[in-house]
């Protein structure tokens, strides 16, 4: 397992650009398998769990072709799709919970899809009865060996278009009906669909493909299902959690950080969700310009003077995946704030790393932790600490790099599977980072 050392309490400078989305190309990249045709995908990050998920493909027969920085072409004109009874599949499948979106494109073209239990973060439960009861719903047939954690769909005769109203607004749950729907006969309503940017992005290239989805960007999607799909080319938007990952770190170090072309319509509120902890930021153009915030940041209580609150939420709410962030962030804020995790009912447990490093932190249950800022008096300590999932991991390295001395984070492979080439674009910009 690889560390980094991260010397600590040094200001930044410089321009820095987001790579690809990362949830946005875990859909993307399993919608290739919709379609015999070529298909050109762009701003794809090179990342650990995008690369397994590009080598699955692979495995499936899919041709991929790299034909520049974060471009590729795959076709899927000879699927295998005998290898998903293959253990080799149940092990490859079973280290990444992104695959799960393999199984709608699948069994909309080949009747059938199989999955093992996906892995993933451990920040809680993850449930997939979504997909399934989607999948279920357009008429496939499920089972389950409990023995093996083995899923499977299977829908010989075609799926048939049906009306759903979702259990929740799962993000990976709509793409993979979405994209199991467009090839059903008939048409398909889903209520309660997830909304993200991501998922806008999923039905622009399956539209561009030759499906029929309306109700893009809103909560109600109308899918007509066509005969076929035909190749696209896409270009994948910029990681809106790496640039709130970014706005924590200037803040947080007291940089001076211009972050490049942020696609600042898909960023919803969290440019505001940062602002409401008192931190600057400055739209320019399609940059965000963010200032060395040399006398910290204070935060903005509600109206009637009350605790401020920040709370995750489906989209257009703000993303749980930056919380963790906003939290740590707020370890150094002038005044309180309450983190209200709603989602996943492990995802605050690393917090008793940065207690370690001097936050006051007060943990008062899984999904809710009072941070009461040190207002830059107190500077973070350096200590050995370890990630326990991407977004804890890139918590702790802005943790790292604003306390006092030198800290060592183990098991980062958790954070490169989020965050690429992370150690040499913070050297870029003045940190002092070293993989070991």
């Amino acid at each position: 397992m690889g560390i980094f050392k991260i010397e600590g309490g040094i200001s930044l400078k410089g321009e820095i650009t987001p790579q690809g989305a990362k949830n946005e190309a875990l859909q993307i990249l399993c919608a290739v398998l919709l379609t015999p045709e070529k298909v050109t995908i762009n701003n794809i990050p090179d990342i650990i769990d995008i690369n397994k998920l590009i080598t699955l493909l692979g495995n499936l027969g899919v041709k991929i072709q790299k034909t520049g920085s974060g471009s590729y072409t795959f076709q899927a004109d000879e699927v295998n799709i005998q290898y998903l009874e293959t253990e080799a599949f149940k092990k490859e499948g079973g280290s990444l919970r992104g695959s799960i979106m393999i199984v709608g494109p699948l069994l909309a073209r080949f009747g059938k899809g199989y999955i093992p239990k996906p892995g993933g973060d451990k920040i809680g439960r993850r449930r997939l009865d979504t997909h399934f009861e989607g999948f279920i719903n357009l008429g496939a047939k499920f089972r389950y060996n409990r023995e093996d954690h083995f899923y499977g769909v299977e829908a010989p005769k075609g799926l048939k278009g049906a009306d759903m109203l979702l259990d929740e607004a799962s993000v990976t749950g709509t793409a993979n009906i979405v994209m199991a729907a467009v090839l059903a006969k008939g048409k398909t309503t889903v209520y309660n669909a997830a909304c993200e940017p991501y998922l806008q992005q999923l039905c622009k290239m399956l539209n561009s493909m030759g499906a029929k989805i309306t109700g893009v960007g809103s909560n109600l999607l109308t899918i007509e299902g066509v005969e076929s799909l035909g190749g696209c080319e896409h270009r994948i938007l910029p990681d809106m959690i790496e640039i709130g990952s970014w706005i924590g770190l200037a803040a947080m170090t007291k940089s001076e950080i211009t972050i490049k072309d942020v696609s600042w319509d898909n960023l919803g509120l969290i440019p505001n969700t940062f602002r409401k902890l008192g931190i600057i930021l400055e739209r320019r153009g399609d940059d965000i310009y963010i200032p060395a915030h040399v006398d910290g940041y204070e935060v903005k209580t509600d109206i009637d003077g009350s605790i401020l609150t920040i709370a995750d939420a489906p989209w257009p709410g703000f993303t749980p995946d930056l919380l963790s962030i906003v939290l740590v962030v707020a370890t150094q804020a002038k005044g309180d704030v309450l983190i209200h995790q709603k989602m996943f009912e492990s995802r605050l447990f690393f917090v008793d790393k940065l207690i370690d490093m001097g936050a006051k932190i007060m943990l008062c249950d899984p999904h809710r932790a009072v941070v009461m800022g040190h207002d830059f008096k107190s500077q973070l300590k350096a200590t050995t600490m370890s990630s326990p999932d991407i977004r804890a991991g890139i918590s702790l390295l802005i943790a790292a790099l604003s306390a006092k001395g030198t800290s060592t984070i183990q098991n980062i492979e958790q954070i490169d599977r989020g965050y690429e080439r992370i150690d040499e674009r913070l050297r870029a910009i003045g940190a002092n980072i070293v993989r070991a």
